[in-house]
């Protein structure tokens, strides 16, 4: 309980009363009156007491006022000039709590007055507290090493601003208990820490700093055998020696590659730094620790440095001289400049190194061929791949199948089969199997498609597990601006038009449409295409699904549209590479953080520069080093060598810029900081190709002709008679453009955006290009709950004197939005707007920058507070005019999305604020959802 104590007052503008009255405090210090004060203080009377629900908050902040003007009013009613004492501000509060008939609270508040005094007047002669024993995994008891506790908080908050080692022992020392475990009590100070994070964002760095200990307590002692720990200090001189035992450990368990023990392990041990383990936040220690780090039995025998050298030793495996190159990638990981994607994160370094994100496939218009592109996604998501399959190919319901004489089915009770191995599939049971099938519009099933999410309806033809995701060709849009009509075929009529794009495709679409009208095909419907465009938009608002992408800027752009189409994108819509019968797609991600590369004066253009450089040599090792579970893929893989580099930390950079995103400066970062990505990202593949050849599909690329994402801009223009969009650059475009017509690329691709939805907790910023969610909530995943805090907002609220427990408890009233807020300045509510205040067309126009520059494509999520058909009608309109390729998630506020709690008088499982869901509809969010985490 933390009721009204003692006032302390200090001068507030605007309160003239108070420049005539004074408070004594206790000690005899005299200081200015602040009715202000009485009001804070009463509403964590009010908090304590009542908890700190939604509706609990509601009925503060409607009486709180009320009472203080009352209580004011009483004491001015003297108006005499003279100092108020403490104890006479303390009755006006009791009485007013009484008169109010908030008895509760005033009976609480009279205890808690009686309680302090006790206190105060013991406080000298405080008893030693008492002897408590720890209880050791063999059952026998030894003293609380009290000293080691303390010593391990001090270590815990050692270097974190706003941060006290008291505070956390204070919380730690009440939880605990005689013959507490060894496994309680190394969790009782990370649960006191947590519990702090809503106070001081640098309480999650100390959380992590604790879950440190247990995690070394955990693997040292699986090594040795026997009980053992170290502080965080002590493992410095311990790190070289543990990394040895490590990879034995881990090599006789087959849980490491035996090649890492062939490495020189001195030189490798050696460039460990053990002090990269406090960088962490606890959300993204403890994902590392969850889900992450190699054990047995479910036993973590894998520290932090140990983990981001094994991934890096793994990348390294084929460099000629492999231990300089391992310990170039580990100082790019463990410094978080750059992440490698998920499946790399798990695999690399292992006896099954599977290490691409994103697999994409064409299902054949057979039996045979779709139950084996069924078992493929089965194959491809064992080792932690996203899928994304194009079902376009597949005959519609009706059609004729020659072999049976009979009628198809059409490709929804196959969609149903495909489902249900992603549940059963589930990825090592580490993370949730996620496949995304595509459907182009043209398709006679595209109406049934759409439904396929649907919470109602025959069971049987519902997909409640697998995303969906429209493939929408320009004509398609053209006749919706139109207002025209639409005829849906089916393929095995139409063969050749899946294939087909721009201009070609609708002079093959126009031919069959009227051949339709002369009766020559035997299965179509024609509609109206506002009207099923309409549908598209409703099913997108009602279930999440489909998503929008657009066929012909991902063909038409295309640097590898010689080698064959572009017919769907994958399971997170950033990726759009060729796919056929005989080739299956792959994608090797990884991402820069955006935030470590900028300061004060902008983009740090050199440490830029090193990092794409290591991090696009990585991704092309990748390639080689990978395992690959179906040959489809190792042979188009082989031939193209895609990779997608992509971003994360976009919000913080904009913080650290002091930038709002809903503004103009903030859209020439997005293409600034873009066009700087993709220059040295070409260049580096570039060079790669100089080094080590260009990839063997090179010639007849736009690559090849020297045409660069800048200048595909054009093509799609033509094809359009058109494009709305800012074509300008600043860096050197000519002098690349000829280098990579001589040299050639490594690479067939260089870019995509993927969501980051895991990388970017690990390394404590914000997802990909997200906007703030929120500035305080709680983020939930397979991991568990985590209060996150924005530690920009809070320093800037600091600065201004504003942040206080009043201030969380209004974020928390007002679902993390500084908007409602009156104390909060005009400047700090734009540039800490959260996704839902800021107009969604600002997303698409930094969207738009960015596409210019990028090869394939990014993970663009669109969030709308108060969604209507209209408004939605627009912004996927303005998406497609503006060159976008595709969309992912449509995010809208669910009618119940905030359910409020607080960590006092729970069990630490739950703190702050909740956020149960920001959906489009149930499921549709992917924001906390494990299941959108595939790419990334």
């Amino acid at each position: 309980m933390s009721l009204l104590s003692e006032f302390e007052f200090s001068a507030a503008p605007g309160q003239p009363q108070a420049d005539r009255h004074r408070v004594i405090r206790r000690n005899g210090a005299v200081t200015p009156f602040d009715a202000d004060k009485i009001r804070a203080a009463l509403t964590k009377a009010f908090l304590a007491v009542e908890g700190n629900d939604a509706a609990a908050s509601r009925r503060v902040h409607d009486i709180v006022g009320a009472l203080t003007a009352e209580i004011v009013a009483a004491l001015f009613r003297r108006d005499d000039g003279r100092a108020f004492q403490i104890e006479d501000i303390q009755d006006q509060a009791e009485l007013a709590l009484m008169r109010g008939g908030h008895h509760k609270v005033a009976r609480a508040y009279v205890l808690y007055r009686e309680e302090r005094a006790r206190e105060r007047a013991a406080a000298a002669a405080a008893p030693t507290p008492p002897l408590l024993n720890v209880r050791a995994g063999d059952g026998r008891l030894k003293p609380l090493d009290e000293a080691r506790l303390v010593r391990l908080v001090e270590e815990s908050v050692a270097g974190l601003e706003g941060v006290a080692a008291e505070a956390i022992l204070s919380e730690t020392r009440r939880n605990l208990y005689d013959g507490i475990s060894a496994d309680e009590l190394a969790q009782a100070p990370i649960l006191a820490a947590r519990a702090l994070v809503e106070r001081e964002p640098n309480y999650a760095r100390a959380t992590a700093r604790l879950l440190g200990d247990k995690l070394r307590r955990e693997a040292l002692s699986f090594l040795a055998g026997h009980a053992d720990e170290a502080t965080q200090g002590e493992m410095a001189a311990r790190y070289p020696e543990y990394f040895r035992a490590y990879l034995a450990a881990g090599i006789a368990a087959e849980r490491i590659d035996p090649e890492l023990g062939r490495f020189d392990l001195g030189r490798i041990a050696a460039a460990l730094k053990p002090e990269r383990d406090l960088q962490f936040d606890y959300l993204g220690l403890q994902t590392l620790y969850d889900r992450y780090f190699l054990h047995v039995g479910g036993v973590r025998f894998e520290l932090p440095q140990a983990f981001f050298m094994r991934i890096a030793m793994g990348l390294a495996l084929r460099e000629v001289d492999r231990e300089v190159r391992a310990i170039e990638f580990y100082d790019l990981l463990s410094s978080f400049d750059f992440m490698a994607s998920t499946p790399t994160l798990f695999n690399a370094g292992t006896p099954r190194p599977q290490l691409s994100s994103c697999f994409l496939t064409t299902v054949s218009d057979d039996l045979d061929g779709i139950f084996k592109a069924i078992r493929d996604n089965a194959l491809l998501a064992k080792y932690s791949g996203g899928l994304g399959n194009d079902w376009t190919p597949v005959r519609g319901l009706g059609a004729h199948i020659k072999g049976t004489n009979g009628e198809s089915q059409g490709i929804v009770p196959f969609l149903k089969v495909a489902n249900d191995t992603a549940i059963a599939v589930n990825q090592g049971g580490k993370r949730k199997g996620a496949v995304c099938a595509y459907l182009e519009t043209w398709h006679v099933d595209i109406e049934e498609f759409l439904d396929l999410r649907k919470n109602t309806g025959d069971d049987r033809r519902r997909t409640h597990d697998m995303n969906i995701a429209n493939w929408i060709p320009d004509l398609f849009m053209q006749r919706v601006e139109a207002d025209g009509p639409w005829t849906l075929l089916s393929p095995d009529e139409t063969p050749d038009l899946h294939d087909l794009y721009g201009p070609a495709f609708k002079t093959a679409y126009e031919a069959y449409e009227a051949r339709a009208a002369r009766g020559e095909m035997k299965v179509f419907r024609t509609v109206r295409a506002v009207d099923l465009w309409r549908r598209m938009l409703t099913m997108l608002f009602e279930t999440g699904h489909p998503w929008v992408a657009f066929k012909d800027p991902c063909n038409i752009r295309s640097p590898q549209r010689h080698a064959g189409v572009v017919h769907s994108s994958n399971l997170c819509t950033e990726i759009t590479l060729n796919t056929s019968a005989d080739e299956v797609a792959v994608c090797n991600l990884g991402s820069i953080n955006l935030a470590a590369h900028v300061g004060a004066n902008g983009l740090d253009r050199q440490r830029l520069a090193r990092t794409v450089r290591t991090a696009m040599r990585m991704l092309d090792n990748v390639i080689d080093i990978n395992f690959y579970t179906i040959p489809e893929a190792r042979r188009t893989n082989l031939r193209h060598r895609p990779v997608g580099l992509g971003l994360m930390g976009f919000q913080d950079a904009l913080h650290v810029l002091r930038l709002p995103y809903a503004s103009e400066e903030a859209m020439r970062f997005a293409d600034g900081s873009m066009e700087a990505i993709a220059y040295e990202a070409i260049s580096a593949s570039c060079d790669l190709a100089a080094e080590r050849g260009r990839y063997p599909s090179f010639a007849g690329s736009l690559w090849s002709e020297g045409i660069l994402p800048i200048d595909s801009l054009e093509l799609l223009a033509e094809a359009r008679g058109g494009l709305d969009l800012d074509r300008s650059s600043t860096l050197d475009w000519d002098g690349l453009r000829q280098k990579v017509k001589a040299a050639g690329l490594r690479n067939s691709n260089c870019l995509a955006i993927a969501p980051t939805a895991t990388i970017s907790n690990i390394c404590g910023v914000s997802q990909s290009i997200e906007p703030a969610y929120q500035t305080l909530y709680v983020k939930s995943n397979m991991s568990g709950d985590f209060t996150v805090v924005n530690p920009h907002l809070v320093a800037d609220l600091k600065a201004r004197g504003l942040w206080d427990e009043v201030m969380i408890s209004d974020l928390k009233y007002y679902d993390g939005s500084l908007g409602a807020i009156d104390r909060v300045p005009a400047d700090l509510k734009a540039l800490y707007a959260t996704a839902f205040e800021i107009d969604a067309a600002w997303l698409i126009e930094a969207a738009a920058r960015r596409q210019k520059w990028i090869d394939q494509a990014q993970s663009l999520n669109l969030y709308i507070a108060n969604p209507s058909g209209k408004k939605l009608d627009a912004l996927y309109r303005l998406a497609w005019k503006k060159g976008l390729k595709t969309t992912y998630y449509l995010r809208s506020r669910s009618a119940t999305h905030v359910e409020k709690s607080t960590l006092k008088g729970v069990d630490g499982k739950l703190n702050a604020v909740s956020v149960a869901a920001v959906e489009a509809a149930p499921k549709a969010c992917a924001i906390d959802d494990p299941t959108c985490e595939a790419c990334q």
